[in-house]
């Protein structure tokens, strides 16, 4: 499986890490419900079959967070993004 980043072309994945879904969002460590949206923010992920939305860090490249479009049932990388900073 290849990827292609941004700034480095087409890669091996074995170049990549996936950090998995861009989609939760960290909860607000302030809040009065922290620790139980903590729960769920962690452990309570959904496995979908079928395109979604992950983050992959290009470490053995140019270092950058990319947007990754993937297919769960092909593994086909349908598109992939400069991700603007470090996902949360």
């Amino acid at each position: 499986m290849f990827i292609s980043c941004p700034f480095c072309g087409d890669r091996e994945i074995s170049e990549f890490i996936c950090r998995g879904s861009a989609l939760p969002k960290r909860p607000d460590a302030l809040d009065s419900g922290a620790i139980s949206q903590y729960h769920d923010y962690y452990y309570l992920r959904s496995n979908p079959a079928g395109p979604v939305q992950e983050h992959w860090y290009h470490v053995a490249g140019c270092r950058n967070w990319l947007n990754v479009r993937r297919d769960t049932r092909s593994h086909e990388v349908l598109e992939v993004s400069l991700s603007i900073g470090k996902p949360e």
